[in-house]
């Protein structure tokens, strides 16, 4: 037996996987087109022929508008080293192609003929840990809040200040392990975000005061931060054209970290005193975090993205993955290093001379915010109003979104009463009541079936639905109900109507959010309009924390009429953005 932590640094080759190469001539047998039933000798649409290439204001060519349309839908006679050619060369390009997008589009195109088989969907489980982490970590801080201010003599709104130094770590985390993946690979920086995570959760468990209590968790956030960036790069780098819409089904793990922190909160908090529950609490979620660590590092072998092998010169290491892939899947696989370079057919093609080495890579991820790098966001006026639109959506969620859901259950648990004050009109905050947990225990839940809706919507066929339609109702309705829970949550029972209705309509809203962003933006720009977008979400919501403490009065309604305000200007935002993406190709 083989433990994939004995060979955690091992080079794959394709030594390890005999039975799984079949010559290109016979390819077209194991194509996607065969698995789908389309006839092998069909021709596969041009870019010539796309009636909308013309549109002026449409912008550089989405992957799977013309690009990779053919990609997924190739005859038999184009399964030949010309036919491959032709195709990983088709599609407008506004400078010639390099080795490297060339060599990378035909393993895109290697991994699309595999198709989705075990090792996908046990990366989408392993993948879907880290969404899980993520808002395991964020609700679970938020649920310790009345604890932590009544253990520590803390105001309810100085104890807000708790939620900024896990946003603190986040940002760093966010920033760090984006690039990080990029110089030590995917596979290193998949399995230490958790282990990080872990450490410095469990840690905070045993802090013994408040100020340790927020260090420890800005330390945790620099794990927890990386999780969505590395885990969404790497499943996206193994994920077959066909299959992309698993990337928004991949959300539906968001909101059963939520649900998991609510019920052993609920356990904990309302069966040990103040100052023991929350500690229990935390060391429980801590051990979860490091199951999963020890999951995904000591259990499950993790093949390295062949896009950053590739990117190394590590050619014969990115071919063998693919081998690992369809081995995995049981799958045949035709890609060899001979056809790589013979397809790439490097003397037209720019060729990288060496690997990329790390003073490249980043001034490469610097350059992501450098007013160079996202020029060409703004290159026609379609384009440009889509990607303004899309950050200030992106900034006004992330800041609004924490003003409710990170002190959600300080504002349950005074049940729409009035809330007690000291001398200098500080609201005196009391440890949750079990009715608290319980309630946010439901409003979890009701969270769950968001995803898996929005998962449905995405790609339904009605004018009022899609990815716009269906983003620009949610985040409506989500901001309705944060005025009525203001308004008419009274009662402890009416808050948690309001609260449930919120919930289900944020988790579809941030389901499709993740999904619809990237595949505005063109390909040569998606990194930069993405990477500018998560970078003003982390930002605001840094920011939130901030001004939830320093508002007027007690704070327990302000923050939440400017998280509705704010959530309204999203939707405002979102129903402007001229483009909509549902049925397009997605890489």
């Amino acid at each position: 037996m083989r433990f994939p932590f004995l060979s955690f640094r091992r080079q794959e080759s394709v030594h390890d996987y005999v039975g799984v190469l079949i010559p290109l001539e016979e390819a077209h047998l194991h194509s996607h087109s065969a698995r789908s039933g389309r006839c092998e000798f069909e021709e596969a649409r041009t870019s010539s022929d796309d009636p909308d290439i013309d549109d002026p204001e449409s912008g550089p060519p989405k992957d799977g508008e013309n690009e990779h349309t053919g990609m997924l839908q190739m005859s038999a006679a184009e399964y030949t080293i010309e036919g491959l050619r032709r195709e990983v060369r088709g599609g407008q390009r506004i400078h010639q192609w390099s080795e490297y997008e060339l060599k990378s589009k035909l393993i895109n195109k290697a991994i699309q003929d595999i198709g989705m088989g075990r090792y996908n969907w046990q990366l989408f489980v392993l993948c879907g840990f880290g969404w899980f982490a993520d808002n395991l970590w964020m609700q679970g801080v938020s649920l310790t809040l009345p604890s932590l201010s009544e253990e520590f003599g803390v105001s309810e709104k100085q104890v807000r200040y708790t939620t900024s130094s896990l946003f603190a770590g986040l940002c760093i985390g966010s920033f760090f392990w984006g690039m990080g993946s990029d110089i030590m690979g995917r596979r290193i920086a998949f399995n230490v975000t958790l282990l990080i995570t872990s450490i410095f959760g469990i840690g905070a468990a045993y802090a013994s005061s408040w100020v340790w209590v927020c260090i420890l968790f800005a330390c945790m956030g620099t794990g927890v931060g990386g999780n969505l960036p590395v885990d969404g790069a790497l499943f996206l780098e193994i994920l077959p054209d066909s299959s992309s819409a698993l990337l928004t089904l991949l959300s539906v793990w968001w909101p059963v970290g939520q649900l998991v922190s609510s019920i052993f909160a609920w356990y904990f908090m309302t069966n040990w005193p103040v100052e023991e529950g929350w500690r229990r609490f935390v060391l429980t979620i801590g051990i979860i975090t490091f199951v999963m660590f020890l999951i995904r590092f000591g259990i499950f072998h993790l093949f390295e993205s062949p896009k950053f092998l590739l990117s190394q010169r590590r050619q014969s290491e990115a071919v063998a993955v693919v081998h690992g892939i369809a081995h995995r899947n049981g799958k045949k696989t035709w890609l060899t290093e001979e056809i790589l370079d013979a397809v790439a057919d490097v003397e037209n093609a720019g060729r990288i001379s060496a690997r990329v080495s790390t003073t490249n890579i980043i001034k490469q991820n610097l350059m992501s915010f450098s007013i160079d790098r996202i020029r060409p966001l703004f290159q026609n006026r379609k384009l440009g109003i889509a990607t303004l639109l899309m950050w200030f959506c992106w900034s006004t969620i992330g800041l609004g979104y924490p003003l409710f859901n990170a002190f959600l259950p300080q504002y349950l648990s005074h049940g729409g009463s009035s809330v007690p004050a000291d001398d200098n009109g500080m609201a005196v905050s009391n440890a949750a009541s079990p009715e608290t947990y319980r309630n946010y225990a439901i409003i979890s839940i009701l969270g769950v079936p968001g995803s898996l809706l929005a998962a449905y919507t995405v790609d339904h066929k009605s004018p009022f639905l899609g990815r716009k339609g269906t983003l620009a109702i949610s985040t409506l309705v989500s901001a309705v109900f944060l005025f009525f829970f203001v308004a008419f949550g009274k009662t402890p029972n009416s808050q948690l109507f309001f609260t449930c209705v919120e919930a289900f309509c944020q988790n579809i809203m941030y389901g499709v959010l993740y999904a619809f962003t990237p595949e505005i933006f063109p390909a040569p720009v998606r990194g930069a309009g993405t990477g500018v977008a998560s970078f003003l979400n982390r930002i605001t919501g840094l920011i939130a924390p901030i001004l939830a403490a320093n508002v007027p009065g007690d704070g327990t309604k302000t923050p939440i009429y400017m998280s509705a305000f704010l959530i309204l200007a999203a939707f405002l935002g979102m129903v402007l953005i001229p483009i909509e993406t549902r049925g397009r190709q997605r890489l």
